[in-house]
């Protein structure tokens, strides 16, 4: 799995994203990107789209497309983009949501070994 003597390799379904490593754009080209990014996630490309917003750190257009996740019932991918805006509401409340599951979850473990119903943890 290591390349090199103390260097693991990535693995695959895990990527390091990062706001800090950002191409130089103008402000010109800034602009049009997002201009084109909105198009296409106005057309459903949100894949494409997704990927300009990410390249140009445009927070609107993460927080647009964590919003989609969520609607696709994406939770995870919905945090990275909300993280990644940043949005700190929408990921400190899912922060919460998540320590609740995790508390149910741990509370059931003590008691049995069966898992809660589904919808238990929003209440």
């Amino acid at each position: 799995m290591a390349d090199k003597p103390g260097k693991l390799s990535p693995l695959p379904g895990f990527v390091k994203v990062s706001r800090d490593a950002r191409p130089a754009v103008t402000a010109e080209q800034r602009s049009a990107l997002i201009r084109t990014a909105n198009e296409m996630f106005n057309q459903g490309k949100v894949g494409d789209a997704k990927r300009i917003f990410l390249t140009v750190g445009y927070s609107d257009g993460l927080i647009r497309v964590g919003d989609y996740h969520m609607k696709r019932n994406e939770p995870l991918e919905a945090f990275r983009m909300y993280w990644l805006a940043p949005d700190r509401a929408k990921t400190d409340a899912m922060v919460e949501k998540m320590a609740r599951i995790v508390q149910v979850w741990l509370r059931q473990d003590q008691d049995s070994d069966e898992y809660p119903p589904v919808g238990a943890v929003d209440r």
